[in-house]
């Protein structure tokens, strides 16, 4: 008999699906499914899944909570009309115009050749139908309707042609243009710089999109185009509207007492706050204390940005919309208004604050016995930089000197008690620069992760677990509708790609259970394995893992081991912490349930939006570290083989962590590939160059355009013999 296991999303609802198909019309409960697919998932796991696949149409649910399958899925596997139910996904478009739409309970993308792409842009929304695939190849398909367009603003560069103007962009994967009437040119010029309002994407049959000027970015300031561009086309925008703007400014400043009296008043805390240097909305603050009964008591306090932020509120509208604050390389791209993020939320020192607390009691053993949740007010006594609360925890003098070494030595226990209930070390090492006063880069530096990093997150995810057990354990009874930051279960497929990996540097990863998959994990962050090896095998075991998100349903965060998790300690940056802010609130004192499918829709957007923001700060981590090498061509440099593909080699470059590549055309001689693409030889002189091997290569060329560093290796370079 197959033995149970605990299955991935995506696995268990193919499982469901597989089930029910046996007899098509029979109902069953949740229970039921549960017993019957071999799963070793919790419940609120299996009825995620059902819930999902009931909102996809896949299944239904009966008045009396069984669920049965889909008529529209009756059909054969074999026959067309099986494949022309319409499905909604994600655009993800193709250098040669064509798309794949990404369906998300679907395993393999949908192919839409470019005459069926229906008008549809870089992450819109759609809706699909599908043809019947060829023998052997991936399902193909037709765009019908676009449900959502990914954005509206866009930016390129302007030229006048007298009666019209037109708006030439070229992003990443969209090349098109936008026609302009003299009426909204908004002063723009020829040449320049601007961000444009789509206001008429046209239609199917006629594609010309028309819009209007809101900004203008002069070119000449190179880096500030390139950085606003990053923004704007991954959807943020460079500024606030500006009534959300007068919003901000009409806020009331002071604090009422009134206000004060309402909530537990910790002001006399010894308190205070642990940021980066350049930070300047603080958002937490840690206080310690010792209670009459002998206890520790260590509080985090949490800006409370739901008092200024009024739900439905232009602001909060604005918020939401946006989701996420965005930090790219030498600027912030702010959820809220200055005003709000860097003053009347911001914990800064000798000020008083409104803020949410979770006040953690620990025994003289250093155990966690209890803990209180509440609406309070505090007064920050120290801004810490992270440079200096770690001077003082390594020099052992300074400001509040004993109590950060308590709070440390906690936050130690806390960390080595995570790691042994099944937390996964995702800890990679970064980079940041040092910039000119034009932005250029000048030196590249490594961010160096120490106790006074762990110290802050130990204590966040703490709060972070509590309040999410809290409001989930609330009612005793039917769960209260929650924001769960969750994370399912590794990829099966990429992990064994990854033991192959490892297998060829002679590394042995046991996947066989969830268990064996965080001990073969952490292994490769161990000093068990070569660092070099190790930096590696890392970056693609987190490829291997599961996206996480945000949901209303829970089932728990793999990487972290926790049953029960939320963000609710970032307001100021994060809109899940506001949902979790507000309903924590209305579950503080009773019982109050929000309608959990707006919720999953709100969870959705964030969930889009935080990718977005991901995917800007990537890009521009990725030019500042093409344009530090523009002016080193000719350069030698150290970097480490990547991978290794048909065209050539991927390295990264020691020094910055930027990706370079070497042609195979630009060698001296004929390549030989070797089984499992992880090793090459020169063809006449025998020599092997593999995965993980450290080679010294000169700087070719840069295109900052594509984001693109050439390379060629050095023929000094020494090369071991494998």
């Amino acid at each position: 008999m197959k033995s149970k296991k605990k299955m991935h999303q995506h696995q268990l609802q193919r499982e469901i699906i597989r089930y029910l198909k046996r007899k098509p019309g029979k109902k069953y409960s949740a229970g039921t499914i549960k017993s019957k697919i071999k799963s070793k998932n919790s419940k609120d796991s299996v009825k995620s899944a059902l819930q999902f696949l009931v909102d996809q149409r896949s299944i239904q649910q009966s008045h009396d909570g069984r669920y049965f399958l889909a008529p529209d899925q009756y059909q054969s596997k074999h026959s067309v009309q099986s494949h022309s139910v319409p499905l909604e996904g994600i655009v993800d478009l193709t250098a040669s115009g064509g798309a794949y739409v990404i369906v998300k309970e679907r395993d393999q993308d949908i192919f839409i050749p470019r005459k069926h792409v229906y008008g549809a842009l870089q992450g819109d929304t759609v809706i699909v139908t599908t043809t019947k695939p060829r023998p052997g190849r991936r399902p193909e398909g037709r765009i019908q309707k676009i449900v959502q367009r990914k954005k509206k603003y866009f930016i390129g560069v302007f030229q006048d042609f007298n009666k019209y103007g037109y708006v030439f962009v070229n992003s990443g994967k969209m090349s098109f243009d936008i026609k302009i009437l003299p009426a909204d040119f908004n002063l723009a010029k020829s040449g320049d710089g601007v961000i444009v309002e789509v206001t008429d994407f046209g239609s199917p049959k006629r594609q010309e999109y028309k819009g209007r000027i809101d900004q203008i970015i002069p070119r000449a300031e190179r880096n500030d185009f390139e950085m606003s561009s990053i923004l704007v086309n991954n959807g943020f925008s460079v500024n606030f509207p500006k009534n959300v703007l007068k919003a901000v400014r009409d806020l009331e400043e002071q604090i009422s007492q009134e206000e004060i009296n309402t909530r537990k008043d910790l002001r006399d805390l010894l308190t205070f706050t642990i940021d980066p240097v350049n930070a300047k909305d603080f958002d937490d603050a840690i206080s310690l204390q010792r209670t009459e009964e002998g206890l520790i008591e260590i509080g985090v306090h949490i800006a409370d940005v739901t008092h200024y932020v009024q739900h439905g509120s232009s602001i909060d509208q604005e918020a939401f919309k946006r989701s996420t604050s965005v930090y790219l390389v030498d600027r912030v791209c702010p959820m809220l208004p200055e005003k709000l993020s860097n003053e009347l939320c911001s914990l800064r020192p000798e000020e008083d604050k409104l803020t949410f607390s979770v006040l953690f009691y620990f025994n003289q053993d250093l155990k966690l016995t209890n803990y209180w949740i509440g609406k309070t007010v505090i007064r920050s006594n120290k801004r810490f930089t992270y440079e200096e609360a770690q001077e003082v925890l390594d020099e052992g003098r300074g400001p509040f000197e004993e109590e950060l070494k308590i709070v440390n030595k906690i936050a130690r226990i806390l960390n080595r008690s995570r790691f042994a209930q099944g937390s996964i070390n995702f800890e990679s090492d970064e980079v940041r620069f040092e910039l000119d006063e034009r932005g250029n880069p000048i030196r590249v530096l490594k961010k160096e992760r120490q106790d006074a990093h762990r110290l802050v997150e130990e204590f966040m995810l703490l709060a972070n677990k509590q309040v999410s057990s809290f409001v989930s354990k609330k009612s005793g009874g039917l769960p209260v509708p929650f924001i769960y930051r969750v994370h399912d279960l590794p990829d099966n497929d990429k992990l064994a790609d990854l033991s192959l990996l490892a297998s060829e540097f002679g590394i042995k990863l046991n996947f066989d259970s969830p268990k064996q998959i965080t001990h073969s994990l952490n292994l490769l962050s161990s000093e068990e394995i070569d660092e070099d090896i190790g930096s590696i095998l890392r970056p693609i075991a987190i490829r291997c893992m599961s996206k996480a998100e945000y949901s209303a349903d829970n089932i728990g965060h793999y990487g972290l081991g926790f049953d029960y998790y939320s963000h609710f300690t970032s307001p100021i940056r994060r809109y899940s912490d506001i949902l979790a802010h507000r309903i924590l609130e209305k579950n503080l004192s009773g019982i109050e349930r929000v309608d959990k499918r707006e919720l999953g829709a709100q969870c959705q957007h964030i969930s889009i939006k935080e990718r977005d923001a991901i995917n800007a700060e990537r890009e521009s981590i990725k030019y500042k570290q093409v344009e530090y090498y523009s002016d080193k061509i000719g350069m030698k440099v150290e970097g480490i083989i990547r991978s290794l593909s048909d065209r050539g080699i991927f390295i990264e470059l020691i020094e910055s962590q930027a990706d370079g590549f070497v042609a195979y055309e630009d060698m001296q001689e004929e390549i030989v590939h070797h089984p499992g693409r992880f090793k090459i030889t020169g063809r006449y002189s025998g020599t092997i160059w593999q995965v993980g091997d450290r080679v010294d290569v000169i700087i070719l060329y840069t295109d900052l355009e594509k984001r693109q560093i050439g390379l060629i290796i050095s023929m000094n370079t020494l090369y071991d013999d494998h």
